[in-house]
């Protein structure tokens, strides 16, 4: 009995990956006039779909973490155009607010930590507003009289990802069949991806000419995007010696609907801090709210009955009216993270020095996949164009590479 192999497809980028950054990335480079495939059996299904969506990188600032700082803040100012656009493309609404973020302390030893961290900021030339508790709560009646502090951030915004990802495939499917005449299975293939092929199959140095489907199907591409989160690790045919020292970090997330007479539960993103435990409260327009978020290393994909009980009784500490809203959801999800936290973006250098042709890696990219998705589809773009900025190459993927010898980059 004979097995047919399914004919080969061809296609400029060939994405793997369609959690938010493979879908960003394929966007722009259907933007700048790339016929594109996206390949995944579950397109925003995985973190994409528990994010909350929070554009926050004056709230994400973290100490030690000044070079990602710079990353987070260019993709900020690149949301507002690209979820602009999206819209205008689609008539979708992405869920891109541009409403503020208050920094919450629920205790003494939590007002300090925000202390702290406002001069943090404050050095990094972050704007961040001192109010009272009194002027907090009359921005936001339902907040709790007992919390100690309160820093408006006006910089820090929200998308509603799960919006997004749907106008982002919409787009792809729409500007695929109508420019390029494919048909929008092959724009968006859901199907797994299993390994890159190479020009020499001998050679994992070798250009990248595309990748092998689980169904035996080839798709040939000019350059290979693998964007797969936690999947890049283990996939087959990456290059010799590169190493993707990616880990699981799950997260418990809250969707809950706000009753009509508590609305609006709050008009603003509210992060807090409950005896040193974070915890944030995210509006939505359809009456409902996201709360989150755990981080968990304990390898559970499941939804932590700790971390539920956790996050609601850490969001009642702010609003206590939190205990009189409807529970509608319960998620969690595992987000890549890095040993320094910042993303694996860009080529990949060889043994022998130049760049493996053909393959960019977008993965690593932990708590900020949603914030970076600008800024992570431009520089892979530019890259595809032969542009690079000496500025990108800190958060190269061979950076963990000890045989790849990588240079040092400050």
């Amino acid at each position: 009995m004979s097995c047919t192999v399914p004919d080969p497809l061809s296609t400029d980028i060939a994405v793997i990956g369609g959690g938010i950054i493979g879908l960003g990335i394929a966007l722009e480079a259907q933007r700048a006039d790339h016929r594109v495939t996206l390949i995944d059996p579950d397109p925003a299904t995985g973190a994409t779909y528990a994010a909350a969506g929070m554009l926050a990188p004056v709230s994400e600032l973290h100490y030690q973490e000044e070079d990602l700082l710079s990353l987070t803040l260019a993709s900020a100012a690149r949301w507002p155009a690209f979820a602009g656009n999206l819209a205008a493309e689609t008539g979708l609404d992405t869920g891109f607010r541009t409403t503020p973020t208050l920094a919450l302390g629920a205790d003494a030893a939590d007002r300090a930590a925000l202390g702290d961290l406002r001069e943090a900021q404050t050095r990094q030339g972050l704007q961040v507003t001192r109010l009272t508790t009194r002027e907090a709560r009359v921005r936001e009646p339902l907040l709790s009289p007992r919390i100690t502090a309160a820093h408006l951030i006006e910089q820090d915004h929200q998308v509603d990802p799960r919006a997004l990802a749907n106008a982002i495939m919409t787009r792809l499917a729409a500007v695929g069949a109508e420019r390029d005449g494919v048909k929008p299975e092959q724009t968006l293939v859901r199907t797994r991806a299993t390994t890159l092929l190479h020009e020499d199959p001998a050679d994992s140095r070798s250009r990248v000419t595309g990748v092998l489907l689980a169904d035996g199907t080839q798709i040939h591409a000019r350059e290979t995007i693998l964007a797969n989160g936690l999947g890049a690790a283990g996939f087959g045919s990456l290059p010799d010696s590169l190493v993707l020292p990616l880990r699981p970090v799950h997260g418990d997330i809250l969707r809950l609907r706000v009753p009509e007479h508590l609305r609006p539960l709050t008009t603003v993103t509210l992060r807090g801090m409950v005896r040193g435990l974070p915890v944030y409260v995210v509006p939505r327009e359809d009456h409902t709210v996201v709360i989150g978020a755990t981080a968990r290393e304990d390898g559970n994909p499941g939804v932590s009955a700790g971390g539920v009980h956790q996050l609601l009784r850490d969001a009642q500490v702010l609003l206590p009216a939190v205990a009189e809203l409807e529970l509608i959801e319960t998620t969690a999800r595992a987000r890549p993270g890095t040993p320094d936290n910042a993303p694996l973006l860009g080529r990949v250098a060889s043994a022998d020095g130049p760049d493996v042709p053909g393959l960019l890696i977008a993965t690593g990219f932990f708590r900020h996949g949603v914030l970076l998705t600008p800024i992570a589809a431009h520089v892979i773009v530019e890259l595809i164009a032969g542009r690079r900025d000496p500025a990108w190459d800190r958060f190269r993927p061979d950076r963990f590479s000890p045989a790849l010898q990588p240079k040092e980059y400050a």
